[in-house]
């Protein structure tokens, strides 16, 4: 068995290669060639912790991928010195089962993540997009930058946080980062990161939109993967209402997502607005932007196919560069 370390993950997993395995991901959960089993939720009392269960097969044009992710959600990490967030992808070989790599998975779920905003823009914000704007400066953030730079030539990048430092913090370190630009500048409100913007990014936890959508200019892109929960909010539902909107999955999407829950329960549309599955868009099932002036709007709440599919990329490469640590399993 091969064992990747996070930075071994990273390595192993270049953006671009992700967000082409995220399109594959997607098409084989569309055109249903993927098992997707709903993931099993095991609360921890005793720690208020929670823990998430995610098996995926995948079979896709070049070849099959079968993992399960499990992830573990522990409030009380941070003040212990450890991540709230604790992962790690075991993968099989599909023709025998048998346990072929264990990956670390919060590495591999950022970027993952980011791909998946990643082959949205790709496949419906204009094709002349310069200007960027992210909201959260977390790691959500980072990768979701990563992959609209990889996208599309960014020129300008906005980023706006409720914490300011950290907003900070997050420009002095992404600027010139691979395909970044160095010009990314803190906007100091939320009017002033998307008034601009030809493609928004939001990653955060909000339960209230994080910018108006009177101040959105023709033609933007938004890829949201926060408003993963119904009570959760990111994108104001008017922008939703007159957006052509795309989703992961249709049926995860209007289990957890509040940006579509919310609008929904108050009257403003029904699933039927749901314009397609990005999957659908990538098997040409579906049209992606129409008009230069449309809005697009991608909600993405996270698959277990995206998780196969990512660690199938690593390992193949690893492999490759001669990457991580065998041990007799």
């Amino acid at each position: 068995m091969l064992i990747l370390t996070a930075e071994e993950v990273r390595k192993a997993l270049p953006m671009n290669e992700a967000i082409e395995a995220m399109k594959k991901a997607f098409a084989s959960l569309s055109n249903g060639t993927a098992v997707v089993p709903l993931r099993t939720r095991l609360p921890i009392p005793n720690s208020d912790a929670l823990s998430l269960f995610m098996p995926a097969y995948v079979h896709a044009e070049d070849g099959r991928a079968l993992a399960i992710k499990a992830a573990s959600l522990f409030p009380t990490n941070p003040a212990r010195g450890l991540a709230y967030i604790q992962a790690a992808v075991l993968v099989f070989d599909p023709e025998t089962g048998r346990a072929q790599a264990l990956l670390e998975g919060s590495s591999l779920t950022a970027t993952r993540t980011g791909a998946a905003g990643g082959a949205a823009i790709d496949l419906l914000s204009r094709a002349d997009s310069k200007v960027a704007a992210i909201f959260g400066a977390g790691a959500q953030g980072r990768t979701q930058l990563e992959a609209a730079c990889t996208a599309r030539n960014i020129e300008t990048v906005h980023i706006f946080d409720s914490d300011r430092n950290k907003a900070e913090e997050f420009a002095e370190e992404m600027k010139g980062k691979g395909p970044i630009p160095t010009d990314i500048r803190v906007a100091s409100s939320a009017k002033e990161a998307v008034e601009n913007a030809d493609i928004i990014c939001t990653a955060t936890t909000s339960t209230q939109p994080v910018f108006d959508d009177k101040n959105l200019k023709p033609g933007t892109h938004i890829s949201a993967v926060g408003a993963y929960t119904p009570e959760m909010q990111e994108i104001p539902a008017e922008t939703v209402r007159r957006a052509k909107v795309v989703v992961d999955s249709r049926s995860a999407s209007l289990e957890e997502a509040g940006d579509l829950i919310q609008p929904m329960r108050a009257g403003l549309f029904d699933e039927s607005h749901i314009h397609a599955e990005l999957g659908e868009i990538v098997l040409g099932r579906k049209t992606g932007r129409a008009t230069e002036e449309e809005i697009t709007y991608f909600k993405s709440v996270g698959i277990a196919v995206q998780d196969a599919m990512a660690a199938k990329t690593a390992l193949e490469n690893a492999r490759k560069m001669n990457i991580g640590t065998e041990v007799e399993f």
